[in-house]
This record gives C-alpha cells, sequence and structure tokens, in this order.
C-alpha cells in the first residue's frame, strides 16, 4: 500500500466536493500515471476499498473519510410508513432493528447473512452496495480484464465457477452486494447528492448496470456524488418478504445463489403482485420477471412456486463451470415463495 493523505469531510456536500473520481474509475487506469496518483476516493467503513488498497489496485493522493457524519447513519420511519436508511447505517444495526425485521424482513435477513459478524460491525450499507466485485480476475493485479480497461474477460476461459448465468456477455462477473438483491425486490432508492446540494432519488433497477450499457463500472454514480441513504417505500400489511442464500460456508462468505421474494397475498392466498431477484447470478441483481408474471393472480402453492422456480431460469447462459447454479436458483425461489406465503404466526396477546 502507498502513503495517502487522510482528511475528514465536515459534511457530505463537503466530501462529494473534495472527490473527483469513483473507484471504478481509479481502478480503470494503470498504476504509474498521472491520474492514477491524483485520484482523491470517498472513504466510509473502508473494508472493501483497503482490500483495493493493499492488492496495488487503487492508490488514491488522499482519502475523504465520511464514516464519523451523523446525517449519513441511522433508520428512521417517515410519515408515509416508507423507510430512510442512512448510507453509514452498518449492516449488524440492519439486521437486528425490529422494525425492518418485520416490516422489510428480506433486507434485515440479507444483512444478517452478509460477511461476519466482524465485519458486519463496521461495513456500511452504501459501502456494501458500491463495492467492486469479487471476481478474482478484477482483483488480481496481474490480469487487465476488460472491467479494468483491458481486452476481455479472463472467466469465459479460466475458472468460472463462481461467475453470471445471465447478462454475462462480454463480462461475466457477478453483483456482489447481498443487501441489493433483497432492496431490489422491496422497490428501493438510492438518495444521491452532489456538491452544490443537489439531491436526486433513483430506482435501484435503474443505479445498477449490466456489462451492455457500461463495462467499466456496476452504477450510475458519478465523481462528485455521494451516496446518502437508500429510501424503501411503504410495505401493505399483505406484503410479505423473504431472503434465502446457498454459500459454500454459513460465515464470511458470498452466496453461490440467492433469492428474496416478495408478496402481497389476499386472504385466500391468491398474489396479488410479486417481486423476485435473483442474486449472485447476474453482473446485476437480476429482476425474475418471467417468474413474477407466473405468480401475479395465481393460488400460491407447491405447484405454482415450482413453475415459478422454473420460469425464473428463462434466458440464463451458464458457463463451463457454474450450470449448477440453475438448480439451485429455482430451488430456492420455489421454498423463499412457499415461506413468503405461508400462514404467520399471530402476535401474543392477540
Amino acid at each position: 500500500m502507498e502513503a495517502f493523505q487522510w482528511q475528514p469531510a465536515p459534511s457530505p456536500a463537503a466530501a462529494a466536493a473534495l472527490v473527483n473520481q469513483t473507484t471504478a474509475e481509479a481502478m480503470l487506469t494503470l498504476q504509474d500515471t498521472p491520474s492514477a496518483q491524483q485520484a482523491v476516493l470517498v472513504k466510509a467503513g473502508g473494508v472493501d476499498l483497503l482490500d483495493l488498497m493493499k492488492e496495488g489496485l487503487v492508490n488514491p493522493r488522499r482519502l475523504v473519510d465520511i464514516s464519523r457524519l451523523a446525517e449519513l447513519q441511522g433508520i428512521a420511519r417517515e410519515g408515509d410508513g416508507s423507510l430512510r436508511i442512512g448510507a453509514l447505517t452498518t449492516l449488524a444495526q440492519i439486521a437486528a432493528h425490529p422494525g425492518l425485521r418485520q416490516s422489510h424482513a428480506a433486507l434485515a435477513q440479507a444483512a444478517a447473512m452478509a460477511a461476519s459478524p466482524q465485519i458486519r460491525n463496521r461495513a456500511t450499507l452504501g459501502g456494501n452496495l458500491l463495492q467492486r466485485p469479487r471476481c478474482w480476475y478484477l482483483r488480481s493485479a496481474a490480469h487487465h480484464c476488460l472491467r479494468k480497461g483491458g481486452g476481455h474477460c479472463f472467466a469465459f476461459a479460466g475458472d468460472n465457477r463462481y461467475h453470471a448465468v445471465f447478462a454475462n456477455h462480454g463480462c461475466a462477473i457477478v453483483h456482489p452486494s447481498t443487501p441489493a438483491t433483497a432492496l431490489l425486490a422491496l422497490q428501493g432508492r438510492v438518495e444521491l447528492l452532489h456538491p452544490q446540494g443537489r439531491r436526486r432519488q433513483v430506482p435501484l433497477e435503474d443505479f445498477f448496470v449490466l456489462p451492455e450499457a457500461d463495462m467499466h463500472r456496476e452504477n450510475i454514480l458519478a465523481a462528485g456524488e455521494i451516496l446518502t441513504a437508500v429510501r424503501l417505500p411503504p410495505q401493505s400489511p399483505a406484503s410479505r418478504s423473504v431472503y434465502f442464500q446457498v454459500a459454500e460456508r454459513e460465515a464470511f462468505d458470498w452466496p453461490l445463489a440467492a433469492v428474496a421474494v416478495v408478496l402481497d397475498l389476499d386472504a385466500a392466498g391468491l398474489c396479488r403482485q410479486a417481486s423476485i431477484v435473483l442474486g449472485a447470478a447476474a453482473p446485476a441483481p437480476w429482476r425474475a420477471r418471467q417468474a413474477e408474471a407466473l405468480l401475479t393472480g395465481a393460488t400460491v402453492n407447491e405447484e405454482t412456486a415450482m413453475a415459478a422456480g422454473e420460469a425464473a431460469l428463462a434466458g440464463a447462459a451458464p458457463l463451463a463451470q457454474n450450470a449448477y447454479k440453475l438448480p439451485m436458483l429455482a430451488t430456492l425461489l420455489r421454498r423463499a415463495v412457499l415461506a413468503a406465503a405461508a400462514p404467520q404466526p399471530r402476535p401474543q396477546g392477540s
């Protein structure tokens, strides 16, 4: 790791005004070029950024520390029932929050399954959404891959057992964020702050980008913008959400396959609306639209849940070593749909 300057930011707007590159932009330039040596990057929990610096993949001149900004922390319920989760809220705080565990269970479950307890106590929601993919070719200084401005994706002819089975044309990374899968299913939006104080809200479905739209980055965050919060709409009392994943190890591991399901059910078990997102499956959290359409207007049972699992695989293009993900995703989706539709326990005293 090279020497760098450290600058605490007095406010989110001040941090945005100081930052001149995103991490993705800093990784595009070779480390001995002037532009790479002049990078000023934002640092929150620092879990991902410090890894990249230790590996020599980014070499910033200065880090702007936002980790102590109180206005970027905490979970607040708005007057309309929506939620605002500050970007510096840790995964541990999200996993333990009683309100989230009741109204947005899939998000709390996803946060609880991310990384290890030590990392969850440090990792922030904003940093988790913005982390770079965990592809070993992207994270190898010896491989100048497409995502770093190189000539080709090494995964297609190399070790691709953990790579994408959807939308993997050109670049086969999978999106690394566990909470992102649940947040997209819950119709989340990110709040972005410009240095002049202008704020914009972007649906997560529009925030994340596929390689066909931009080969070099995973989202539309611009240099000089700070991700300040994630906003979640109020959930219907009849809405239920579930997040399931499979990993090689239960602790400190990224999922091999994941699914988040949100169902709005009537009293007879008829699905009025379904939102289904697959994780560890594509370069961005992947909406299973055919599965959503199959469930909407149908009674949820073993047969329709199994059919939804099969429908979710439409368009899959597994690589040489990762076809095992397809039955995993189908089975996880079936189980998540049935879990979301299961009768909920009545509160004590009711």
